[in-house]
């Protein structure tokens, strides 16, 4: 039993796990805050919705190990440790926020806009106490992606001095030790699928509300 990895490595993937969740954490809560404004924002200015749904679609396209690496060099959001991985996980985990946030509020019934101008609502109260109540549901399905992907991606942090699980991954394959490996890989994987049923749960929730 003490050669069990999840035994034999337990201090040290504790250690590594909470890292792994504090850049996650930080991660998707930025992209939330500049992710659901911007959704929101290409609602009403249409003509800006091809351009910013575009280029946060070409970060997704760039490797995640480039990104890192090509973060390293870039004054105050660069070089090593926990800020250049927070920047390149947040701006991985973009373009489902944005784009399930603009799905769901377009996708707010007409009829039902309607009767709310109909009461006297300005476009703020409709946003506020109509669409996004609404459209809840959805964002919270790109914030579930987002998260996920996230989780994923951050094992490479290891790479530029960052921490995390990926740390056990990395030396696992320097030294040619799945147990290593597994170490890193197996925690991700039920943080992931752990996040996954959470969100989850509470999108059905809304779901049901609504």
């Amino acid at each position: 039993m003490k050669n069990f990895f999840l035994v034999k490595y337990a201090p040290e993937i504790l250690q590594h796990t909470l890292e792994h969740l504090f850049l996650v954490s930080i991660a998707i809560g930025i992209a939330i805050l500049i992710g659901i404004p911007l959704g929101i924002l290409i609602t009403r200015k249409t003509y800006l919705r091809q351009s910013i749904l575009g280029i946060a679609n070409i970060f997704q396209t760039i490797p995640s190990l480039a990104l890192f690496g090509l973060l390293i060099p870039v004054p105050i959001i660069g070089g090593i440790g926990p800020v250049p991985a927070i920047v390149a996980l947040t701006v991985y985990s973009l373009l489902p926020i944005i784009r399930n946030t603009y799905t769901g509020i377009t996708g707010v019934d007409p009829a039902v806009r309607e009767a709310g101008r109909g009461m006297g609502m300005t476009d703020r109260q409709l946003l506020l106490q109509v669409e996004i109540p609404l459209a809840l549901g959805v964002i919270l399905a790109g914030v579930r992606v987002a998260t996920v992907i996230a989780i994923g991606i951050a094992t490479i942090a290891a790479a530029i001095g960052a921490g995390g699980l990926g740390v056990f991954i990395f030396r696992g394959i320097s030294v040619v030790n799945n147990q290593l490996i597994l170490a890193g890989a197996v925690p991700a994987a039920v943080i992931a699928l752990l996040a996954d049923f959470a969100i989850g749960w509470m999108e059905n929730k809304l779901k049901v509300k609504n």
